[in-house]
């Protein structure tokens, strides 16, 4: 309940996560049958780059404000998006990018549980039939708000990772969701800071029995300070058809702007489990 995105919007681990979720999203467009998407830690929606908060850490300098003057190759597509979500005055939630993804047929659940979080988002949702927002624990909403009755979509989990047990919440969360609803798509980001809770995660995950899964990662340096975010990941379950090539396009294009030349830096994309 402490986490507040707002000192970390446009980071380079939102410029990842997005980037893919775009993707992820496109694939899911390009057949003609409705789909939704439960975005279980949706935040505020949309963040002020010239905000205190921003400002204090200076993350989206080196984040999203290194790529804005992009305009073709494999992060276009993201990057206009962006753009026209205001950047970069401002930058989008994942709530914002879903929702200008959206065709007609399709909705949006978006859960937040802090109070003041919650109470932005729906008034910035509130006349949009599309979009549901609920305060609600996005590990119950796992639970509760699927199968979706569309039987398709995505489920995008992006909790901040400042409890104990967040990894295994994540493995049991996947595994739920896996056995409930088959057909979906789910998207789980987590930190790289070190590398031994991450390679904890990809065994509890193997040992579930679900299958079809990848891990797409990032990091910035070697990971091996416990203290420091040095790279994130993108656990996926069900990737669309060529989503892997697509993110073997879009994490190197990524870490040549976002990267430093820091010993260790690199990205890599893991089959965890067969299909």
């Amino acid at each position: 309940m402490n986490y507040r995105h707002a000192f970390h919007a446009g980071n380079f681990a939102d410029c990842m996560k997005h980037a893919l979720l775009v993707a992820l999203l496109r694939a899911l467009a390009a057949k003609a049958t409705p789909f939704r998407v439960l975005d279980t830690h949706a935040g505020l929606g949309a963040y002020d780059l010239a905000a205190p908060e921003a400002g204090r850490t200076g993350e989206a300098e080196r984040g999203i404000l290194r790529l804005l003057s992009i305009e073709d190759g494999p992060l276009a597509d993201y990057l206009a998006l962006v753009r026209a979500a205001g950047a970069p005055a401002q930058y989008p939630g994942s709530p914002a990018l879903v929702r200008a993804l959206l065709r007609p047929q399709d909705h949006l659940l978006a859960c937040e549980l802090h109070p003041e979080d919650h109470a932005t988002l729906r008034a910035r949702f509130r006349r949009d039939p599309q979009v549901a927002v609920h305060l609600r624990d996005g590990w119950e909403a796992l639970r509760g708000l699927t199968p979706f009755p569309e039987r398709r979509g995505l489920v995008l989990v992006d909790p901040p990772f400042e409890q104990e047990g967040e990894f295994e919440r994540m493995a049991a969360g996947i595994a739920l969701v896996a056995h409930r609803f088959r057909a979906a798509v789910q998207a789980c980001w987590y930190p790289i800071k070190h590398r031994a809770p991450v390679r904890a995660f990809h065994t509890a995950l193997q040992e579930s029995g679900v299958r079809d899964l990848i891990a797409a990662e990032l990091w910035l340096r070697e990971p091996t300070d416990p203290q420091r975010l040095n790279g994130c990941g993108l656990l996926i379950s069900n990737p669309p058809w060529h989503f892997e090539e697509q993110a073997a396009s879009i994490l190197p294009a990524l870490l040549d702007r976002l990267g430093s030349r820091e010993p260790g830096e690199g990205w890599t994309i893991t089959r965890i489990a067969a299909e």
